[in-house]
Formats: structure tokens, sequence, C-alpha cells
């Protein structure tokens, strides 16, 4: 069951502080929808980091102050595109705009995500996807949730008639990482019915939770990448593992989320 924690000697549920946290992603999601429109241009590099840390720190002033207030003794992840296990206690994991490289060409797909994570554990996440107007919520042990409605994933039991997904590796990744994400990509073109390839991750998986997608993966990837979808997945259903098969980690190299039914089939697929 979701767990009642002390807060300057008040007693607060996870389940109020999800209901919190999602009110916070709302508020910054809307910070970003004033800033969306025409295709913001850049020349350079330096350009390009400068418009989307924009973006960042538009979504930022609002969700820091926020989420600070809820869990003021928790850590904050600085940098979303980080990776690996995180130190003791409690962290919040936050993209204030995942997928901001869409937002800035004018392309619907990016959200707002804040997911609290307790002993690297992932204990709640927001989502709030601004153009749409809906909010993905998940509380460990307490479900997965769209605007309220509980969410399940896909029953699909062929991968031959199921609909995939991968993102991109990142621009600076390894070069090896790079023809991996290639060559899962030719083997799902084979063994899937349609392969969808786009960023960011986080879509792709609110799509996994709600039974739209029937599995995503992943090589490599950041921490706030993947585990609000992991939760979000997990508590709809799914499963969650590496590519191979074995228990994921954010120290994992890889990241597998699908529905139980096309699960091992996947793993067969992309076991390269």
């Amino acid at each position: 069951m979701p767990e009642t924690l002390q807060t300057a000697g008040v007693t607060v549920s996870d389940s109020h502080l999800l209901d919190q946290t999602a009110i916070a992603v709302r508020e910054a999601g809307s910070a970003l929808v004033a800033r969306f429109g025409d295709v913001v241009s850049y020349r350079t590099r330096e350009e390009l980091m400068s418009a989307l840390a924009g973006n960042d720190d538009t979504a930022l002033d609002i969700l820091r102050p926020a989420l600070t207030r809820l869990r003021p003794n928790a850590g904050w992840v600085e940098d979303e595109l980080d990776g690996g296990a995180l130190p003791s206690g409690e962290w919040w994991v936050v993209d204030p705009a995942e997928g901001n490289v869409n937002h800035l060409h004018a392309l619907p797909e990016w959200a707002v995500t804040a997911t609290l994570v307790r002993e690297n554990r992932p204990v709640l996440t927001a989502v709030h996807v601004p153009l749409t107007g809906e909010t993905y919520t998940a509380l460990a042990d307490g479900g997965a949730h769209l605007d309220g409605r509980p969410l399940r994933v896909s029953p699909t039991t062929d991968l031959g008639l199921g609909l995939v997904a991968t993102s991109q590796a990142r621009p600076d990744e390894d070069e090896k990482v790079v023809r991996r994400v290639g060559s899962s990509i030719t083997a799902m073109l084979f063994d899937a019915l349609v392969v969808r390839t786009s960023v960011p991750a986080t879509l792709h998986l609110l799509n996994v939770a709600a039974g739209r997608i029937d599995a995503f993966w992943q090589f490599a990837g950041a921490r706030a990448d993947l585990l609000p979808g992991a939760l979000l997945v997990a508590e709809a259903g799914g499963r969650i593992s590496d590519t191979e098969g074995r228990p994921w980690t954010p120290r994992s190299e890889s990241f597998l989320a699908a529905a139980p039914g096309v699960h091992a089939q996947a793993v067969s697929t992309l076991s390269l």
C-alpha cells in the first residue's frame, strides 16, 4: 500500500503528494503552452541550447518551489539527462520539458514530468501532456491513471500483430549504442506489425500504459526519460526489464516495457 510520511509534524500520504505533484506539472505545462507556437530558429548548437534552457527554466520556476514545498528534504536531480542510481533518500527526478526539441519545432509531442524516487524506487509520478490536456499519474502499489481513469496495458499476445516503439539515441551517444539502436529497429521491422521511432520516450511509455502500444525499448537512456513511464507501465500491469529480460534498474544499459503477452517475444527479438 502507498506509504504515509511525516513532514514537519504533519502526516502526508503519498496519494496526497501525487495530487499536488499533478497540480504542479499542469501549471508548468500551461506556462510552456504560452511559449508554444512558431518554430524557433537557431543556427548554432549554442543557440539551440539557449532556446532549450529557456523552456526548462520557465517550467522549473514553477516546479522547483512547488515540489520543494511538498518534500523540503528531498534531493533534486539537476540534469534530466543523467543516468545511473541515485544516492540514498528521496529525490525529485523532473523533466521540465520532455520532448523540448519538439516544442521548439512547433510539434505537439512534449510533456512535463515529475517523479518522486525513494531509495532508488519510483513511488509516484505525474506526467502532463499540455496540448491534449491529459495528465497521467501512477502511485507505487496504487495503480496508474489517466485523468482519474484506470490504465491497463494491451492484451495482445502476438508480437506480429503488435505496435512497438523506440526512441533514437542521443546526438552525442556512443557509436556502438547508435548501431545497436539501428539493428534493433531492423529486427523489430521483421517481427512486429508496426514500428514507431520518435522522441520523447515518455510519450511512448504513456501509450504502453494505456494499451495503445504493445512494447517500448531503448538502449542507455536517462533516469528522467524512463522512471515516469516505468512506474506507469508497471502499475498498469506491464512488464519492465532490460532487453534481455533481466530486472531493470537505472544502472541498466537497456530498457524494455511491454504488455505481458508480448514481453518474451520482444526479448527474443531484441537479444541481438
